[in-house]
């Protein structure tokens, strides 16, 4: 499938789903709540058969963070990237852990990072800093470090 095909068929799945202009790869922009349902038909669909997660991160654009999914497909050897605006005072997302097995530590960099809470994850922790950083957020734009004096 080429992106025109491709973006008639996500607007089936999805209708509310708006695409970027411009872009390498077909770029979607999804609600939160809808995020969970459109990857889960995504990966089922066997004529489109994203199957491989290969690259879950998060933008702070210091108003809102920015949640970022790259998806491949093995078999057809299409790409596309979802993004999904999120609360920057609240940020939650529903995992996508349960769909893409690689999405487990992922998510983890990601909460303990930038703060997403990941509804439904199996084991929301720390994942690479130490006892101690829960909560702090150092990759938001708005983290302070006294030590370092570090400031964006």
């Amino acid at each position: 499938m080429n992106n025109e095909e491709l973006k008639i068929k996500i607007s089936e799945l999805l209708p509310t789903a708006t695409f970027e202009e411009g872009t390498q790869w077909l770029t979607i922009n999804v609600a939160p709540g809808d995020l969970h349902l459109l990857a889960t038909q995504l990966r089922q669909d066997t004529s489109l058969f994203f199957d491989y997660l290969f690259c879950l991160t998060c933008i702070d654009w210091k108003t809102h963070l920015t949640m970022v999914y790259h998806l491949d497909s093995t078999k057809f050897r299409h790409n596309i990237v979802l993004k999904s605006k999120l609360d920057i005072s609240s940020p939650a997302i529903d995992t996508v852990s349960d769909i893409w097995k690689t999405a487990n530590f992922h998510e983890r960099e990601v909460y303990e990072m930038f703060g997403v809470n990941f509804l439904g994850h199996p084991d929301l922790r720390l994942l690479i800093l130490p006892d101690g950083w829960e909560g702090k957020r150092p990759m938001l734009k708005s983290f302070e470090d006294p030590i370092n004096m570090i400031r964006l």
